[in-house]
């Protein structure tokens, strides 16, 4: 392969095409080929020539790369397959394909942004996968063509940078600057290129790729429908495919057909040497990302982050300038790929202060997948994040559950003396892996404590799971399969809402596997069930009811209820945590925690008219009722709320559930 077809990463087509084709069964294989052909990762020269055009990337443009490489980590299969409709008609896979497909998409979107940080390391793998490889034969097999490999994907995207060339070629650079700046400008001439590409279908310069999808039915109107519902649905992979497009425009320029000699001269010169290529100025974007992979040393197995304050209060500064009057921001250290069993990541008193001086309510920690977001109000001195990547049998020595990520241990010291509670929870994000075949809807985080696994829940984010802890200790995500045996008779209408509420910690049995699913629900017990299930603990919420004792098992539970007003007593004194809970209290209290998490949610005060015994509902319980019922949280029977009846185990099970997948 020639230098010209090794260096389609730093070219036109990969700048336009990576963020936009990379998803597609055969693009994202090309992508793979756009990234990498085997020689990228150990060709100095190639190196040189696709860190070139990363040099010319502003802080904004690096922002859009990442924004990209998370948007596209968080997609799920049902999104993968609803933006690719178009393509996947045309090719059936089966469910371990379409994964292979979607996990291949996440690994080239999140190379794009690698090796922003000088980071290749990530080619080898995607190229090499025996996953990757099988999908691209079943496709040859599938269309009838022999020869599709990687290096042939990366021949069709040299193609389509051909074809850009040519047609942007005889246009100025104001005239090409104006046309990458409007949506129909970039949309037409990307359109026009992928067009005749597929067009290279017999004859000299035919393409193996071309008459593959030729053969499989696709069309360039299908590839043009998927690529709106890709931009339409990935917000950032537009910005972050003109942001690599203005990079190689000002590092090479566009008449040289691939050479790197043509009308620039590496420094963004227009052909006669009289102008300079000058990058539109763009709407200011919030930065909130810092790359900081370049100040991390690893000595002995443990990677340190060194920090400059006055840089860390810099990028602080930027972060205020882009959001003028947000409150809630967040600012992340991007670490990279850290090859290191532990991480430490220091923060000194100075910038903890202006951190908070400034409004900044959270510093994140990014590396290798995980992210740790640090409220910084509670602190005022300095503090220090440690977190260890841990031998996976610190967790499978106590269980035979399986595991579905790596096992961390996080620590965090105030002032170089160790902290195991917080009053702001600090929220962990932890990447999954071998899934396969595992129940994704049971998947919970779990706590070692003690030699034992306590589970926490988390919240599902694609490949990716996220938990509030306002402890640290060992964490791992692992299936939880909890089953009972005395849920037959409600199993058709609660069976699977009990499993899963069960393995995210939110409810369990009675014992001896058995899960009384008729058995009434106590203001206690639910108190308990909601803060789990919503991730809402916080050991630092306290209550004054004098019929809570400090060490019962719930008064964590009603504690946070009672402070963030999900639940109030029966008295200012009273909460009487054994009473039984009615069916309006339970809606009350769901919508209220809701709120809390979502205040924009609306109420559809109507709702409640549905119900033929809604004047039955108490008075300071209907607008309550009516945000559940809104939300199809709670239903009737027969047409009745029944808002006095008890609820039972059963019951609360289903609304719990009903409570997690709120959106």
């Amino acid at each position: 392969m020639t230098l010209k077809k090794k260096l389609v990463v730093s070219t036109l087509a990969a700048s336009m095409v990576a963020a936009s084709v990379a998803g597609l069964p055969l693009g994202s294989l090309g992508a793979v080929g756009t990234a990498s052909a085997a020689t990228v990762s150990s060709s100095a020269a190639v190196k040189d020539k696709v860190l070139a055009v990363y040099k010319q990337l502003t802080a904004t443009d690096a922002v859009y790369l990442y924004n990209l490489k998370t948007e596209v980590a968080a997609l799920s299969e049902k999104e993968f397959t609803e933006i690719f409709a178009p393509i996947l008609k045309n090719i059936t896979l089966d469910e371990a394909e379409t994964k292979t497909s979607l996990k291949l998409f996440q690994s080239v979107t999140s190379v794009v942004y690698d090796v922003y940080g000088n980071d290749f390391s990530g080619i080898q793998v995607i190229r090499n996968d025996e996953k990757n490889i099988a999908l691209l034969s079943k496709i040859a097999n599938k269309a009838g063509v022999s020869g599709l490999t990687v290096d042939s994907v990366a021949e069709f995207l040299s193609s389509i940078e051909t074809e850009l060339r040519d047609l942007v070629s005889s246009k100025s650079t104001s005239d090409l600057l104006a046309i990458l700046t409007s949506e129909s400008g970039y949309d037409t001439l990307l359109n026009e290129a992928i067009a005749k590409v597929l067009s290279h279908t017999t004859g000299t310069g035919a393409l193996t790729v071309s008459q593959a999808l030729d053969k499989l039915g696709v069309t360039a109107s299908d590839v043009k429908e998927t690529l709106k519902n890709l931009n339409n649905n990935i917000k950032s992979a537009k910005p972050a495919a003109k942001s690599l497009a203005f990079a190689y425009i000002k590092a090479y320029g566009l008449g040289d057909n691939g050479n790197g000699n043509g009308n620039g001269n590496g420094n963004g010169s227009s052909g006669s040497g009289n102008g300079s290529v000058t990058t539109p100025v763009a709407p200011v974007q919030t930065p909130g990302i810092y790359d900081v992979s370049k100040l991390v040393s690893i000595v002995d197995g443990k990677a340190t982050l060194k920090l400059v304050d006055a840089d860390v209060i810099k990028e602080f500064d930027k972060l205020v300038a882009a959001n003028p009057g947000k409150t809630g921001l967040t600012l992340t250290l991007n670490l990279g790929t850290v090859n290191a069993t532990t991480v430490e990541v220091p923060l000194s008193q100075a910038i903890i202060e202006a951190a908070k001086a400034k409004g900044i309510a959270n510093i994140a920690v990014t590396f290798n997948g995980v992210t740790v977001t640090i409220p910084v109000s509670q602190f005022s001195t300095a503090i220090s994040l440690t977190v260890t990547t841990a031998k996976p049998e610190v967790v499978t020595s106590v269980t035979k559950l399986k595991l579905a990520s790596d096992v961390y241990e996080f620590t965090l010291s105030v002032n170089g003396v160790a902290q195991s509670t917080f009053k702001q929870p600090i929220t962990i994000k932890l990447p999954l892996k071998n899934t396969d075949g595992l129940d994704k809807e049971l998947l919970s985080v779990g706590k070692l404590v003690y030699g034992d696994l306590q589970f926490q829940g988390g919240v599902l984010d694609g490949d990716f799971i996220v938990e509030p802890r306002d402890t640290f200790s060992s964490y791992a995500v692992l299936e939880n399969k909890v089953s009972f045996n005395d849920i037959a008779a409600v199993q058709a209408w609660a069976g699977r809402q009990i499993q899963v509420v069960a393995a995210k910690g939110a409810i369990e049995g009675v014992g001896a596997g058995k899960f009384a699913p008729k058995n009434n629900v106590t203001r206690a017990e639910f108190s308990k069930m909601l803060i789990r299930a919503l991730n809402l603990e916080n050991n630092s919420a306290v209550q004054s009811f004098s019929d809570v004792s400090s060490t019962a098992w719930y008064a964590p539970y009603v504690a946070v209820a009672a402070e963030k007003g999900i639940i109030t007593g029966r008295s200012a004194a009273k909460f009487d945590p054994n009473a039984t809970i009615t069916r309006a209290e339970m809606a009350t209290m769901i919508s209220r925690a809701l709120k809390s998490i979502n205040p924009d949610a609306k109420t559809d005060s109507t709702a409640i008219s549905k119900f033929s015994d809604a004047a039955k509902i108490s008075a300071s319980l209907r607008d309550g009722v009516a945000f559940a019922a809104s939300h199809n949280l709670v239903i009737g029977n027969a047409g009745k709320f029944n808002p006095n009846d008890t609820a039972t185990r059963a019951e609360a099970a289903v609304i719990i559930y009903r409570t997690i997948n709120f959106k």
